[in-house]
């Protein structure tokens, strides 16, 4: 009986920061205003749309994304959403430089409509203000905004 309530115990201690790091994760996904979705980990910042955007968007036909390298500056326009509807730009919301941009997006568009907050992610910056993070809608905020849109 000791035994099995200090395994517990063990086990729990073990799971506790497994548990807390899911949590962290979750709670830092980020979104704009104009649409764009922002995970951030470790001073490392991946972009894309909203599944909202892509659905108010319709088919995506073409995709331009930032240069590796590149420095961004806030609220700067960063690439190009183009559907059958209308063109879109993107923003950075952060300022920083591009670390990674997603190539295949850009040669298969239709993952931002399948899969737009996972694999159809545009680029990645390394940021340099959390203070600007930190002014990022978060998701009930996010939710407000798209049911104002309607």
């Amino acid at each position: 009986m000791a035994l099995r309530i200090l395994s517990k115990s063990f086990l729990a201690q073990r799971l506790a920061p497994v548990h807390l790091a899911a949590m962290r994760g979750y709670a830092t996904k980020r979104y704009t205003s104009s649409h764009e979705w922002v995970e951030i980990n470790k001073g490392e910042a991946t972009i894309g749309i909203t599944n909202y955007a892509q659905n108010a968007l319709g088919d995506v036909v073409y995709v331009e994304v930032p240069e590796v390298g590149t420095r961004v500056e806030f609220d700067e326009v960063v690439g190009v959403v183009e559907s059958v509807k209308s063109t879109s730009d993107i923003y950075s919301p952060l300022t920083g430089e591009i670390t990674d941009a997603n190539t295949e997006v850009v040669k298969n568009t239709k993952l931002i409509n399948k899969s737009p907050e996972q694999n159809g992610w545009l680029f990645k910056v390394k940021f340099e203000d959390q203070a600007e993070v930190d002014n990022l809608l978060d998701e009930a905020d996010y939710k407000k905004l798209t049911e104002s849109d309607h």
